[in-house]
């Protein structure tokens, strides 16, 4: 791979720190976002607002209108990706520990390997990222396994676990979609704009299907849930996906993405520290599980971007 741009040591760091800290951590702003906004509110709000400010300064900038065409296909990307995959997290941790949910969320680079059948053929050849996914997926299996069996589980609880892995598929599902995407004319930012404006929209709709607004008074919100929803905002859609689009223009995608090693552990650190999370040692052998899987299978993606070609 071709040497990315050069760029202060400070500002990568800054940038790898964002990724990897305030990634995490949105689980635990989830957590206390929820204090008093229910989870699609949670959602609108969070979007709606992030995508109105990267969308007005990308026409401050003179960048051009969306078109209709490339509106539709964001808001079909944005839905499955942000609604379907971020939203549905929101959702599932009304039930669950913020640690418990970043576990489930870490399978996400499994499901792309099965459903990117573009690449099957270069996939399925290779023994690691084979063993890789049948070893995922046994921590997954393991995790569910004790999260049953254990004396305080519920129906609710297991429920909120069977969606967060369809929220994983959906993520998957709307990165691929974005991925292939042609004719696209947008800036990326303008694109992820797009993409938070419309799922902050679909997001509003299902919270007045769900019933959500009836009873519902900002006033009665906490200061706790305020300042969740204000870090959402700021640092988990707007900071920490900057840095992210970013550093993957100046350092290779192949260490961009080790993030998916950090993001859960730190998910489940700070909500034992500051929301009393608990978390049992075989969920903690199960998360370890999931990530030697998702380690063998990205192995072959290190050795060529990382490595020098002979």
């Amino acid at each position: 791979m071709s040497q990315k741009t050069a760029a202060p040591r400070w500002m990568v760091l800054v940038a790898f720190a964002n990724i990897y800290i305030v990634w995490g951590s949105t689980y635990l702003a989830i957590v206390f976002g929820l204090d008093g906004i229910p989870p699609f509110i949670l959602s609108f709000l969070r979007f709606l607002t992030a995508g109105l400010i990267l969308f007005s300064w990308c026409l401050l900038k003179g960048e051009a209108f969306p078109t209709f065409k490339n509106w539709g296909r964001n808001t079909l990307c944005g839905s499955l990706m942000l609604v379907g995959g971020s939203g549905l997290v929101t959702w599932a941790e009304q039930f669950i520990s913020s640690g418990s949910a970043a576990i489930i969320i870490a399978t996400e680079p499994f499901w792309f390997i099965l459903l990117d059948k573009k690449c099957w053929s270069t996939y399925f050849s290779q023994k690691l990222i084979i063993a890789g996914l049948l070893i995922g997926f046994f921590g997954v299996i393991l995790f569910f396994v004790q999260s049953g069996n254990a004396a305080s589980s519920s129906s609710a609880q297991l429920t909120a676990y069977l969606v967060l892995l369809g929220s994983s598929v959906s993520w998957v599902v709307g990165s691929l979609l974005s991925k292939r995407g042609t004719g696209n004319s947008d800036s990326t930012i303008m694109t992820t704009a797009e993409q938070l404006m419309a799922a902050g929209m679909v997001s509003l709709l299902i919270s007045l299907f769900t019933k959500e607004w009836p009873g519902f008074s900002f006033a009665e919100v906490s200061l706790q849930a305020w300042g969740g929803l204000l870090f959402l905002i700021v640092m988990g859609s707007l900071v920490a996906y900057l840095s992210f689009v970013w550093l993957i223009s100046v350092r290779p995608p192949a260490l961009v993405s080790t993030h998916t090693y950090i993001n859960p552990v730190v998910a489940v650190f700070l909500g034992g520290l500051f929301a009393a999370e608990k978390i049992t040692l075989v969920q903690v052998g199960a998360l370890l599980v999931i990530l030697l899987g998702v380690l063998l299978t990205n192995i072959p993606g290190y050795k060529k971007q990382l490595l020098p070609s002979e």
